[in-house]
């Protein structure tokens, strides 16, 4: 599959929206539509103009997105007709080409995100309580010593 991973465009913005919208309703069905809508509209507003963002784009077509603050994956969403094809780890490449040592978080009961997270390497740093939602969230890292695999920290991940 070609495609490329360039720097976020403002003309990206609709093709960034559809990609969050359908990894979402995939990613996060236990997530309130109010909770989603608020998230929707922050984007644009709040997420995209303090983060590093880039794009995967084919022939014009935003396929998914990765926005990070420093080494903080703020999220990464892959359109979901793209899931499985290597789009999301080509973006999550260009994130530790660019930053080495990434942090994120995951919600506990997203499933797809958490196997995504364990298969490319990252290890298991604490959980908490997301507050605008009350579910669970788990914190990871990521390094070139994670990637070789800590099954220990990886089996929270797994479950």
């Amino acid at each position: 599959m070609d495609f490329i991973i360039r720097k976020y465009k403002h003309d990206d913005l609709d093709g960034v929206l559809a990609a969050w919208e359908t990894a979402s309703k995939i990613a996060h069905p236990f997530l309130t539509e109010q909770f989603l809508e608020k998230e929707r509209s922050d984007i644009p507003s709040v997420y995209l103009p303090g983060s590093d963002t880039f794009v995967a784009e084919q022939k014009g077509n935003i396929l998914g997105f990765i926005t990070l603050i420093d080494h903080e994956v703020g999220g990464i969403f892959v359109n979901s007709d793209y899931h499985s094809k290597g789009v999301g780890k080509a973006l999550m490449d260009k994130a530790y080409e660019r930053y080495g040592y990434l942090e994120v978080e995951v919600f506990e009961k997203n499933s797809i995100g958490r196997k995504f997270y364990s298969k490319y390497g990252f290890t298991y740093l604490s959980e908490s309580i997301h507050k605008d939602t009350g579910n669970r969230v788990l914190r990871l890292k990521f390094t070139d010593h994670a990637r070789k695999g800590d099954q220990i920290t990886n089996k929270k991940l797994k479950q």
